[in-house]
């Protein structure tokens, strides 16, 4: 495939694909419209606008070069790692240190309220996992889950919004290829993965024998996946109960015919852990 074809290609990349892979969270009420870090932004048809900063462009490059604060060619790399079209050219991202929001001890107690009583986990889970130094709350009152990666040192960090706007999001720089976010039983017997912290924080309340952890998105083919399939233990794919969560899980189970579907009874497992706890 010639170099111009492909990048046609990426540029086809549906944008709503391109926000559900950076985090961002859909509006409920306006389905055109995405909360992001960045501010709102919405699309129509390949072209999007960010109200807040007053900035649009046409194209998944073009977005993808927006929410992750990448040049062109590093955008490029990211949506050929995300969506499975083949690579031309892949310049070595290098991490960017200091990228992690700093802890605010002060903030904790809203962080809290939030995961206990808007999403059902429970307290124990979460002073567990504020001890463990997985969660913590920053500056602005959001949630922070660490991805980890090789010697349990941080390559990232999911946000989540706890104030009046709800949002979802990457620390800048973040590299979800080298680490994730997770959580297990001391006997886990089976591996669940999720498309988000919360989620796999829920579905380890659920089934309780398990390791769940977060690809930070629905994406078919995390770099550190053969690695986790080669431990021994079942894989099931727990991604959310609607498109791009079957479809993804669906590419995922093609290039790792082992690993099987677990489907949420509801969207996705918050919200089956919420109407358990009704």
């Amino acid at each position: 495939m010639m170099l111009g074809d492909r990048l046609d290609q990426l540029r086809r990349v549906p944008l709503s694909a391109v926000l559900r892979e950076t985090g961002a969270q859909r509006d409920r009420s306006d389905k055109a419209k995405w909360h992001t870090p960045r501010g709102d932004i919405s699309i129509t048809g390949m072209k999007f606008m960010n109200w807040h900063e007053s900035r649009g462009g046409g194209g998944a490059i073009d977005l993808a070069m927006h929410l992750n604060d990448l040049d062109f060619k590093r955008a490029v790399a990211w949506l050929q790692r995300h969506f499975s079209i083949p690579p031309d050219f892949e310049p070595p991202q290098a991490p960017r240190h200091g990228a992690l929001p700093s802890p605010d001890r002060s903030r904790l107690s809203v962080v809290k309220h939030y995961l206990v009583h808007e999403r059902a986990i429970t307290p124990t889970m979460t002073d567990s996992l504020i001890a463990s130094g997985k969660l913590y709350a920053d500056q602005r009152c959001n949630a922070v889950f660490l991805l980890l990666g090789k010697e349990n040192k941080p390559v990232g960090a999911e946000l989540r919004g706890t104030g009046p706007q709800r949002w979802r999001g990457m620390a800048p720089g973040s590299q979800k290829n080298l680490g994730y976010f997770s959580v297990q039983a001391p006997d886990a017997r089976i591996v669940i993965l999720c498309e988000s912290a919360i989620d796999a924080i829920s579905c380890l309340l659920l089934h309780p024998a398990s390791l769940c952890l977060s690809t930070s998105g629905a994406r078919s083919n995390p770099r550190w996946l053969p690695a986790l399939l080669s431990q021994g233990l079942p894989v099931y794919c727990g991604f959310d109960s609607d498109a791009t969560g079957d479809a993804m899980a669906e590419q995922m189970m093609c290039l790792h015919p082992s690993l099987r579907r677990l489907r949420p009874s509801q969207h996705d497992w918050n919200d089956v852990l919420k109407s358990r706890s009704a």
